[in-house]
């Protein structure tokens, strides 16, 4: 609600006669976190390769391959030579070798098998293929080998490769477990019991599966909120920070909706539940978790397409390698050098390049109060050079609040608490206002009877036998009252910024006069401060008069205002903007928002906002703090850069170490084992994850963008 608004109904605007009337202009932003569905994909996009597996399959068959290698290892003649020693032999040691590798390759070894065949039947070679071919030709090979049909047998360099293989996919699955643990840590976060107030008063305990809508719940101090509602009975600071990121409890009190999951820190609250299971805004951040690590940015689809890329080079290669050593005569080389090939291209770090950063971005931002809906949209957020904020409810709070007081005997105070006293029953937003601003400056408010509301002009009572009136223009107008000049200059500038102003009459005199405005959010200057120092051009736009919006611009130093726009005009702005050559973020939470959320390059719904603003968002913020558009920017750029070196670096290892692997440095003396290749190639996705694993070490709390905190992502 703007400030003309606000004037109109209370009868503070000179150009119109609306009513005093009993009215909260800011209807209830209803609804969930969105509608969002959660993929039907797995959230491992472009590496799905181990759907059905875990950690723990991975896990048992690594060590129980290792406990079966180590004998193969010791056994082989080639480690006997290296270190020295001769292994002691005792009758059928000569097959110690076949029947262990044997049992590694189809126990250990088996995954990759099967992983091999899905990616044949679906036309989709890659990753499981060629570790699948490797370990399938060293094993063929190998078992000729033992029964004299050929001369090459690589028992313990296959042992090893696939227990090296099971350990690096063991290390993956983990990391991607810890990522995706951000849904599973959501659902957690519900309690499975409640405490059901029945029509007798009685307390009973309840799963929460039997709540139904219009159950009213006791949240004890220390319990969390089992399903969103309203609360009917008392007050308690609540925790919300599970949700929304907010670390500083907020105040709910009777009619304020609290949140499934949120947590009473201090006291004992009855709640009505009004939405359950699905509707709850807990489950619908689910979703649009769920959503986003399902979704694909630009960057996976580069990834997918190199590490397939790779595949059809990786076996070009090692069909060369082939007949390249076939043709110089040995064919033992042969064999070794192409399945090195296939070993070290694989491209298990490419597909974990992206991914796994996804993963983390996703669920770090979701603990964060951000909830991308759509990967693009984080990805272009990078890249925005102008930001630009509806005004109501996004930099301001919605809520007018006693910005200025002048009393004709200069008891500013006094003035407040008659002007309260008599505004005490009524349930205006401005009377709120005033009654709210006497109590913080802790004015004496007197008692008044007679309680009366002039329809478009202002209330009036009795306030110690005076006949007290509070109203705007309109009031004065009609009882030929003129502002005194004491006061007469304060006036003309809470105007001229466009405040609402309201006068209070005594015994047919003004007495002094209150200015009201839209409360700008203190968070709103420190977001827009570090916007300016990254270089990002920041605008506003709203539905106030000119005067208005410049006041609030100049207020937070906004570098330009788009002020009395109609609703469905507000698109045209962001166009214009992005005609100028800006890429632009647009951040809004209501109905009139949508439009031009959704033709900005990067639509930002904020403070949970309204079902079609979140529709129109790619990113939805569950707080209302306008710094939580900076930590998007940050977030933005530290997880490209995250993406961008692991995939730098995956590219870069394969195009380097194809090559050695074949043996283009075997005239110099320089032969890449097999088992070597086998362990560079594990390294390089274990680096890869781990380099992704240093996204968590961002600092995504609004409190680490005001002034004075480091205005970017730390390095990493």
């Amino acid at each position: 609600m703007n400030a003309r608004e606000a004037a109109v109904q209370h009868g503070t605007d000179e150009h119109t006669e609306a009513g005093h009337e009993a009215h909260d202009p800011h209807a209830a932003h209803g609804g969930d976190a969105g509608d969002g569905h959660a993929g039907d994909h797995d959230a491992h996009t472009g590496h799905d390769k181990h759907e059905g597996h875990s950690p723990a399959m991975f896990r048992d068959r690594f060590w129980l391959s290792l406990l079966l290698t180590l004998p193969v290892v010791f056994y082989a003649d080639m480690i006997q030579e290296w270190f020295g020693y001769t292994a002691p032999t005792f009758p059928g040691s000569t097959w110690l070798a076949p029947v262990l590798g044997t049992v590694i390759f189809f126990y250990g070894g088996w995954p990759f098998v099967v992983g091999a065949i899905q990616e044949i039947r679906s036309r989709a070679p890659g990753m499981m293929l060629l570790i699948g071919m490797a370990i399938s030709v060293a094993y063929v090979a190998s078992l000729t080998a033992s029964i004299g049909l050929f001369t090459v047998e690589v028992w313990w360099e296959l042992a090893l490769l696939i227990v090296i293989m099971l350990l690096g996919h063991w290390m993956e699955m983990r990391a991607i477990g810890q990522a995706r643990g951000a849904l599973a840590a959501l659902a957690e976060l519900l309690p499975d019991e409640a405490e059901r107030v029945a029509d007798d008063g009685s307390i009973e305990t309840v799963h929460i599966g039997d709540l139904a809508v219009g159950d009213v719940v006791l949240v004890r101090p220390g319990a969390r909120v089992p399903a969103d509602g309203q609360i009917v009975q008392g007050t308690a600071d609540l925790d919300e920070s599970m949700i929304t990121g907010e670390s500083n409890p907020v105040t709910r009190g009777e009619g304020d909706r609290v949140i499934a999951a949120s947590v009473s820190t201090d006291s004992s609250i009855r709640v009505r539940i009004d939405a359950i299971g699905e509707d709850t805004a807990l489950a619908g951040i689910q979703r649009l978790v769920a959503q986003a690590q399902g979704s694909t940015s630009r960057t996976q689809v580069l990834a997918d397409r190199a590490a397939a890329l790779l595949f059809y080079i990786a076996v070009s290669a090692a069909a060369i390698t082939i007949v390249v050593w076939a043709l110089l005569g040995d064919t033992d080389a042969a064999v070794v050098r192409s399945v090195t090939v296939l070993i070290i291209a694989c491209p298990h770090a490419l597909g974990l390049a992206i991914p796994l950063v996804t993963s983390i971005s996703t669920s770090k931002s979701a603990r964060n109060g951000i909830l991308v809906k759509d990967r693009l949209a984080l990805e272009r957020m990078r890249n925005v050079d102008a930001v630009l904020f509806d005004k109501t409810g996004t930099l301001t709070k919605g809520e007018h609040a006693v910005t200025g007081v002048a009393a004709t005997d200069g008891d500013d105070n006094a003035l407040l608490g008659l002007a309260a006293a008599v505004e005490s029953e009524s349930e205006h937003p401005l009377a709120r206002a005033i009654v709210a601003a006497a109590a913080d400056r802790g004015a004496e408010v007197p008692k008044a009877s007679g309680f009366h509301a002039m329809t478009g002009r202002g209330v009036r009572a009795t306030v110690a036998d005076d006949d007290v009136a509070v109203g705007g223009p309109a009031l004065l107008r009609e009882q030929g009252i003129d502002i005194p000049d004491s006061v007469a200059n304060d006036v003309a500038g809470w105007r001229e910024r466009g405040a609402a102003v309201l006068h209070v009459i005594k015994a047919g005199e003004v007495i002094g006069a209150i200015a009201l405005e839209d409360q700008v959010r203190p968070e709103s200057r420190q977001a827009i401060d570090v916007l300016h120092r990254r270089g990002v051009t920041v605008a506003m736009i709203t539905g106030d008069a000119q005067q208005v919006a410049n006041a609030v611009a100049r207020d937070l130093g906004i570098d330009e205002v788009f002020a009395e726009v109609l609703p469905e005009d507000k698109d045209s702005a962001v166009a214009d903007m992005q005609r100028r050559g800006h890429t632009v973020a647009m951040v809004g939470d209501g109905v009139n928002d949508a439009p031009a959320l959704a033709r900005a390059d990067v639509g930002i719904a904020i403070g949970a906002g309204t079902d079609v603003a979140i529709e129109s968002a790619g990113i939805v913020l569950a707080s209302d703090d306008p710094r939580a558009v900076v930590v998007v920017s940050t977030l933005s750029a530290a997880s490209y850069r995250k993406m961008t070196q692991n995939l730098w670096w995956a590219a870069g290892y394969n195009l380097a170490a194809i090559p050695l692997a074949a043996g283009v440095l075997a005239w110099a003396g320089i032969v890449l084992p097999m088992a070597i290749g086998a362990v560079l190639m594990s390294l390089s996705t274990i680096i890869v994850a781990l380099n992704a694993q240093l996204l968590r070490r961002v600092d995504l709390r609004p409190a680490a963008v005001s002034p004075g905190a480091k205005a970017s992502a730390p390095a990493s």
